[in-house]
């Protein structure tokens, strides 16, 4: 699946920052039946002999949908950096309450914290890695004229995490968005090495040397599309659930040369990611004013007790937008 969108600039994150998603790690937790026995467990000493790559979706979520009765439920994680933390106490509280995503649509940070989640971790196993995370899991310098951070140690991180669960074999099946570079396209990767996929949607420009998969070079999905919402909808989602964790520009220092530039970004990466909201049925917007570092334990949880906070606040829109989901349902089969 391939959708075609204008490339925008892209936000030149602290290297840090972006590194975020690295930190998660996780335990197996149950799901829908019919997920399961559609998409097996794999053992986890598989070995990741595919690329990532974007196959036409063969998940028929409107068959699970006519036959279990129910609204098919996307939980989308959209890009931030540190602040995607945030989306590990968003996460924890929909599994609190019985809420779990048929499927999840992943751009950059959200991808790598919705790897974690979609391969069968708990919300608390992601939250002891994120914790624990160390610079050297995630980050290693490598000076070419097309970046300084290779991104490889990011993939094996997640490899390794997730018992090289390739995507096709999550859990909760899983949808990866970065861009393809040459072209500024929009592309979701579904299928083989998810830490690769993880990889090319986390790659900041100028920062990140370019994924490169079968002689195409990828870059962070950020650019074009922060809150991949649009991805959910296209997927099948009844109800789709996003966390917008960007930058809000009224909290941005300004009175620096960095800080004019990071406004710039935010500012049109909020006019990007507006439109997408605006067909999302529930936004959580943690409260995020302060900006992160990820290897700060404080500031992590701290992160992550924003995006708890938030998600409780939006608990009643939720279960509310479900519930009339599924009374349309029911009339629709009584008629």
């Amino acid at each position: 699946m391939i959708v075609i969108s204008k490339m925008l600039p892209m936000k030149h994150w602290i290297v840090t920052v972006t590194c975020l998603g690295a930190l998660v790690g996780c335990q197996s937790i149950p799901h829908h039946e019919t997920q399961t026995a559609t998409l097996p467990m794999v053992a986890t000493t598989a070995i990741v002999d595919e690329e990532a790559q974007s196959r036409p979706n063969l998940i028929n979520f409107e068959q699970i949908k006519q036959q279990q009765h129910r609204p098919i439920v996307a939980l989308v994680l959209g890009s931030g950096g540190a602040r995607g933390y945030a989306h590990i106490g968003a996460i924890q509280v929909l599994e609190e309450h019985g809420i779990h995503p048929d499927f999840i649509v992943g751009t950059s940070a959200g991808s790598i914290v919705g790897a974690l989640y979609a391969s069968g971790k708990s919300p608390e196993q992601i939250k002891d890695i994120a914790l624990n995370m160390k610079v050297q899991d995630v980050r290693e310098i490598t000076l070419r004229k097309n970046g300084f951070l290779d991104g490889s140690k990011v993939e094996d991180f997640i490899n390794d995490q997730i018992g090289n669960l390739p995507l096709e074999k999550m859990r909760i099946p899983l949808f990866v968005v970065a861009t393809e570079l040459k072209e500024g396209k929009k592309v979701v990767f579904n299928y083989g090495n998810t830490g690769q996929a993880v990889r090319a949607s986390s790659s900041i420009p100028s920062m990140f040397i370019p994924t490169k998969i079968q002689n195409k070079e990828y870059v962070d999905g950020g650019l074009v599309s922060p809150v991949p919402v649009d991805v959910a909808r296209q997927l099948g989602a009844d109800i789709v659930i996003a966390v917008d964790i960007l930058a809000q520009p009224q909290y941005t220092e300004t009175t620096n040369m960095w800080g004019l530039f990071n406004q710039n970004i935010n500012i049109m990466q909020q006019q990007l990611s507006r439109v997408e909201l605006s067909h999302a049925d529930v936004i959580i917007q943690p409260d995020l004013r302060e900006k992160a570092h990820i290897f700060d334990v404080t500031e992590r949880d701290r992160t992550r007790l924003a995006g708890v906070y938030a998600t409780q606040a939006k608990l009643e829109d939720i279960q509310q937008v479900i519930h009339d989901k599924e009374e349309q349902l029911l009339v629709a089969a009584r008629s």
